[in-house]
């Protein structure tokens, strides 16, 4: 028989262990749900089974952590012990020994490894589908008029690139596309200056550049629209991104790829003063060749000038004088025309320099080109006169020698029947017809008879 106490007492609901760890699993997965815990990775077990066991933990707790085979093996990569990881899953309990656990459905790399393990995948990615092939790369212009900048207007960068563009190359104008370079305005913004460089086709060449910074700082240059944007850009693109260690997939697809901006701008333009070099010794080699020119022509012209000395004078004398004008003509014409090829390369070398020299070098230059072509001229002229004085004397020499000299002092050439020369007046019989030939003009007379000299 029951006390009043008994009876009055309500009725007990005891939970055995198991029934209450089962409850409160119940209660936790239903009530959490999915999360995401970041921690360290430690303490991971891998048995035979191909679970893997292991502990999230910060400074002040840890939680136990389970994912089962068909979970882990989707996977990209092994954790190690020391990791962050992010972890995706269910909060649960292990029901024999009331422990209350996660089971982990997706693991990633925190922070830089995700993302460098993220840069790694891309770059495979657009190495297979050979957007990083060397046969793809564009040469750069030897000597672009304008180059096109894509930047930050607020950057050190743009002011270190103008700086060495102004230094090296001053004659190329620049071109800038503003753009953000890190955030998330950064990727269309660097897509759209990239299209828009390449549609209107206002450069020859692009750079595309940003300082230095973190691996989250250049990102914006890993995005795989940036890379696409690059490889279908019409112009050539150069790649000065970050500092020398700094590697991002812009560097891979772009047509070359510089270790910093101011490189890039070192890269894209030639050095001036090797332009000037350049000219100087063309200047040198252009003087040198004038002058073995020149002997040339003077060996030719002595030549000549002893060939005619050793003529027969009379009308080969005349056939000599003529050709000897027309040598004398044709290196007039040849010097002339040699120097008006110089002067409009020099004109040409003196419109380039203009653009990419000091004014002062340009006044210089000009001096001593005019100099030299005095020179050249009062050679040129004082050798003709001298040669016009030789053959003056040549030809009072040869005068002096004629057979007209001989005829202007009475004597006469005369010829007979046929034009044949008369030397004997036993060759032509009374009646017949002879020519005397005087200095002044031609007898024609018929012979009456004859005086035959013993």
């Amino acid at each position: 028989m029951k006390t009043d106490f008994e009876a009055a007492a309500p009725a007990r609901d005891v939970y055995s262990v198991s029934r209450l760890n089962r409850e409160v699993r119940a209660v936790l997965e239903r009530g959490l749900g999915v999360v995401w815990v970041e921690g360290e990775l430690s303490n991971l077990s891998q048995p035979p089974s191909g679970h893997w066991y292991f502990t999230l933990k910060d400074r002040d707790a840890q939680l136990r952590c389970v994912m089962y085979r068909n979970r882990n093996a989707l996977l990209g990569f092994a954790p190690r012990a020391g990791t962050q990881l992010l972890v995706r899953g269910r909060i649960s309990v292990f029901e024999p020994r009331g422990e209350y656990q996660l089971l982990a459905e997706h693991l990633e790399e925190a922070g830089l490894g995700a993302l460098q393990r993220q840069f790694e995948r891309l770059k495979a990615r657009l190495a297979t589908e050979g957007l990083f092939a060397p046969e793809r790369k564009r040469p750069l212009p030897r000597t672009p008029r304008r180059v096109g900048v894509i930047t930050s207007t607020a950057g050190a960068a743009l002011h270190d690139i103008l700086k060495i563009l102004a230094r090296r190359f001053p004659a190329a104008a620049v071109l800038i596309y503003p753009t953000p370079v890190q955030g998330a305005a950064a990727v269309p913004s660097l897509v759209a200056a990239l299209e828009t460089a390449s549609a209107r086709a206002e450069c020859d060449v692009l750079i595309l550049a940003r300082g230095g910074g973190s691996l989250e700082d250049l990102w914006a240059f890993n995005d795989e629209r940036v890379a696409r944007a690059i490889r279908a850009c019409a112009l050539p693109v150069v790649s000065g991104v970050g500092h020398e260690i700094d590697f991002t997939i812009a560097d891979f697809v772009a047509d070359a790829r510089a270790p910093t901006p101011s490189a890039a701008a070192e890269l894209v333009v030639p050095d001036r003063s090797a332009w000037l070099e350049s000219i100087a010794r063309t200047a040198q080699r252009l003087e040198v060749a004038m002058r073995r020119e020149l002997r040339a022509l003077a060996a030719r012209l002595t030549g000549t000038q002893h060939r005619l000395g050793q003529q027969h004078p009379g009308a080969r004398l005349g056939s000599q004088a003529q050709r000897l004008d027309e040598l004398s003509l044709r290196l007039a014409a040849a010097v002339r025309a040699g120097l008006q090829r110089d002067r409009l390369r020099l004109a040409h070398a003196r419109e380039r320099l203009l653009q990419c020299s000091p004014a002062q070098l340009l006044r210089e230059q000009g001096a001593r080109y005019q100099s030299l072509e005095l020179r050249l001229e009062r050679t040129l002229t004082e050798r003709l006169a001298r040669a016009r004085h030789r053959l003056e004397l040549a030809q009072r020499s040869l005068d002096a020698v004629s057979p007209l000299a001989t005829l202007a002092r009475g004597y006469a050439i005369v010829t007979g029947a046929g034009g044949a020369l008369l030397t004997a007046a036993a060759a032509v019989a009374a009646g017949e017809q002879i020519e005397a030939r005087l200095a002044h003009g031609t007898l024609i007379a018929r012979v009456t008879g004859r005086r035959d000299e013993r």
